[in-house]
């Protein structure tokens, strides 16, 4: 259901999702969603919570890969960026984004997940710079820096802005973490 719900939210947005035109995509009743997640704002917030717990997984799994550490910041750029226009997890994000300061249960739960990210990030730049390979005087400071950078050229391919792509958007990464190579 929340998978549906992702896909149907990168395809027309989210202001265009209703529950009864997702009820029958998945051929069931607007009001047995309903009965499960209460309002829109509760489906988005569950749909995010299933996306992101699968990545937050990917994560853990790349942490643990014993490969160098410009490779492991390497493979966390390619997790990290959207595969391409309106991927659905990017479009999700988008969308979380705009209700956000409304929302003090959307803003907890981006903050978390966010908080996540940077934290895998750290651990990543820590044990680099720990070993010489990495130059990071602050790997926080570092890792909040860069996902700002990914962020904003996540958010710029997911929109299709300015003809930004994904092997674009990866290049420029790139080429920003290279600077922290030793």
């Amino acid at each position: 259901m929340l998978e549906e719900a992702i896909a149907a939210i990168a395809e027309n947005g989210l202001a265009a999702l209703t529950m009864s035109g997702l009820a029958e995509r998945l051929g069931t009743s607007g009001g047995h969603i309903l009965y499960y997640f209460g309002s829109k704002d509760q489906l988005l917030l569950a749909a995010l919570r299933w996306s992101e717990d699968r990545l937050a997984e990917e994560r853990t799994r790349l942490l643990a890969r014993r490969v160098a550490a410009d490779r492991k910041v390497d493979l966390f750029l390619d997790l990290y960026l959207p595969v391409g226009p309106r991927d659905p997890r990017w479009m999700l994000w988008v969308e979380l984004w705009a209700r956000t300061a409304g929302n003090a249960e959307l803003l907890a739960a981006q903050d978390e997940i966010d908080l996540g990210w940077q934290r895998d990030l750290a651990a990543v730049l820590a044990r680099g710079a720990a070993k010489g390979v990495l130059v990071v005087d602050d790997p926080v400071v570092a890792a909040s820096e860069l996902l700002a950078l990914l962020e904003g050229l996540s958010t710029r391919t997911v929109l299709g802005l300015g003809g930004t792509t994904r092997d674009g958007a990866l290049a420029l990464a790139r080429r920003a973490t290279g600077r922290l190579l030793g």
